[in-house]
């Protein structure tokens, strides 16, 4: 059997952080893993934004709850589980992505989780490991599993270089251009026919 590993926000979800920089109006808060590929360094300057704004965990979960799953992306994870064993490897931690997940059925996820103090406050953040999304598709591979994967920002190349297949998709100019060795695929049907290429196995639309 194949696994389909996937990012979640910009692949299935809007970028919640982005999103919430917009609701408050702290510009530097939009900075992605597309921008500052070194995630403990961008955790760092958020948590670090968040307590001089005094904004906690209630501030960001009244924005995600006004999120839901970006155009096409509940019918294209249907039809990925029809096909695929189908995993989220996201940077995302698990007090921000529950009602997303709802939204898109409860399909498996991996992240990481956030320390919150009594009042709301993020005071620290607990990653599952280092480079968790790479390992996560070498421990498949260590049960058999052959992984295609699909992510948009740096933090998801090596997830797709350890993969069989790894396709990028909606990724910024930036990061086509560093990766020219990924398919790079702006829709869902195309992402859906990258998932027949790269599958071994004899699949349809």
């Amino acid at each position: 059997m194949e696994i389909a590993c996937l990012d979640l926000e910009g692949v299935l979800v809007p970028e919640i952080w982005i999103n919430f920089a917009e609701k408050t109006g702290i510009e530097a808060l939009k900075a992605t893993t597309r921008d500052i590929p070194d995630y403990d360094v961008l955790m760092k300057q958020r948590l670090s934004i968040l307590n001089e704004h005094k904004l906690g965990l209630n501030e960001i979960q009244e924005v995600i709850d006004s999120l839901g799953p970006m155009d096409g992306a509940l019918e294209f994870v249907d039809w990925l589980r029809e096909r695929f064993q189908v995993v989220i490897l996201s940077d995302t931690f698990y007090e921000f992505a529950q009602p997303l997940m709802r939204q898109l059925r409860w399909p498996t996820l991996f992240c990481h989780r956030l320390e919150v103090a009594e009042d709301g406050r993020i005071v620290d953040y607990k990653l599952r490991q280092a480079d968790p999304k790479r390992s996560s598709v070498k421990a498949f591979h260590s049960l058999n599993y052959r992984c295609i994967a699909a992510g948009d920002s740096y933090n998801d190349t090596t997830m797709l270089s350890e993969a069989e297949a790894g396709i990028l998709f909606k990724a910024p100019k930036n990061v086509i251009e560093e990766f020219p060795q990924f398919p790079a695929v702006h829709t869902y049907e195309e992402l859906k026919l990258e998932f027949i290429k790269a599958s071994n196995r004899d699949l349809a639309l």
